[in-house]
């Protein structure tokens, strides 16, 4: 009895659902504050194009010299990094710096031309090397962004509605500032992402729709004017002032890719080759002829899409096709869940490089659109182009993180 009196009670555990329930609420806990602020869809299809990307790189530097995997690594690891710095910064204060955002997105587009930064690549000046590092950046990628944050300090100062014309067109005119500015710089291609990226800021910021109908009226005029004159003026001055020859020729074969197949409908030819040979699977890793023998130029640049369908076919195409629009689709989420109507402009902007660089670069390699130098955004090999465009990425999500007013 003395034994049992002495003896203490052995506490009783508690039952193993209880703690499974107390785990399984952490984990909800933690997932939970994670995609308060990261947008998982965002960084899954952004994930999804990079890696996509390094595939194709890394096929393409099997028979392609210029394509360095190394340094599209290299490009990778320093988007990665900003992509970070993006994210955790709060971009709602550039709101009020439309003024300083005007004179350095000017002065990042002529950087080109100032003694000692600038690089010629491919008889092209418009990039600079870095001193010391001696690494190379193409500054329009950094002015397209620029671009977007201008105008959507401007556009968001009129709270969702354009009441005056005049502010219309004042609107329009900053954003021919850039515009003009790049394609004076000679960068006629990133000129029009300038331009449309810009133009669904303005769109969005409230203007009458008369008022927009009209704009792509005298644009059109006025683009058939410049074609009408530039024969003209050309005569009349004895050199190229309007339109380049190389320009006009790419327009011309646009309209009719057999005009010159040996010529300037080239590179078109030989891509409408490449996409039509890889089938539905494609012809496998490695296994691109028209690249890989060298038929077909900027492989791995320009008509990387062409190289896409040659090796993964049309399977292929249509993965790639899928991640963009998670990406597009889920940035216009993120943008209209912010509560700064600024913070909704910039992401709004950033559809519009994606969207617009992602339908004329898959356009011209399919005959649909004029042949540019636009990359494809996450896929063509280049530095510059990879590290804007996952700090791009970096945007969205902080557009995500911060997109409830600060208390």
């Amino acid at each position: 009895m003395a034994q049992l009196a002495n003896a203490r009670p052995r506490p009783q555990s508690a039952p193993a659902s209880d703690s499974l329930k107390r785990v399984n609420k952490r984990l909800v806990v933690s997932r939970g504050s994670f995609s308060k602020m990261v947008n998982v869809p965002v960084l899954l299809a952004a994930a999804g194009l990079i890696a996509y990307g390094a595939l194709v790189i890394w096929t393409a530097s099997l028979s392609i010299a210029d394509a360095s995997f190394s340094r599209h690594l290299l490009g990778i690891g320093i988007g990665a990094m900003l992509a970070v710095i993006c994210w955790s910064y709060d971009f709602r204060g550039f709101a009020n710096l439309s003024t300083a955002l005007l004179i350095l997105d000017i002065i990042v587009i002529f950087t080109p031309y100032i003694p000692g930064l600038s690089y010629n690549a491919k008889g092209m000046t418009g990039w600079i090397q870095i001193p010391f590092i001696h690494l190379t950046f193409q500054p329009v990628e950094l002015a397209k962004i620029l671009t977007v944050f201008l105008v959507a300090a401007l556009g968001a100062q009129y709270n969702g509605k354009i009441d005056n014309v005049r502010e219309y067109v004042k609107l329009c005119a900053m954003l021919a500032i850039p515009f003009m500015a790049v394609i004076v710089a000679g960068d006629l291609g990133s000129g029009l992402v300038v331009f449309f990226s810009g133009a669904i800021i303005i769109m969005m910021s409230g203007p009458k729709k008369e008022w927009v109908l009209s704009t792509i009226a005298i644009i059109i005029g006025l683009v058939a004017l410049l074609l009408a004159a530039d024969s003209v003026v050309d005569s009349l001055l004895g050199r190229d002032v309007l339109i380049k020859q190389y320009q006009m020729n790419r327009l011309l074969v646009f309209i009719d890719p057999t005009a010159d197949t040996s010529g300037a409908g080239y590179n078109l030819m030989q891509s409408l080759i490449a996409v039509g040979s890889g089938g539905f699977f494609g012809k496998g890793i490695g296994a691109a002829s028209q690249a890989g023998e060298g038929f077909l130029p900027e492989a791995h640049t320009d008509f990387v899409f062409a190289l896409l369908c040659e090796e993964f076919g049309f399977v292929g195409a249509l993965v790639l096709l899928a991640l963009f629009a998670l990406l597009i689709f889920s940035t216009i989420r993120v943008a209209f869940r912010s509560d700064s109507l600024f913070l909704k402009l910039v992401g709004v902007g950033i559809v519009g490089i994606w969207l617009f660089q992602i339908l004329e670069n898959i356009g011209m390699c399919i005959g649909l659109m004029p042949i540019t130098g636009i990359p494809l955004p996450f896929i063509s090999f280049g530095s510059s182009s990879m590290i804007m465009q996952m700090a791009n990425v970096g945007i969205v999500q902080s557009i995500w993180r911060h997109r409830a007013k600060a208390a």
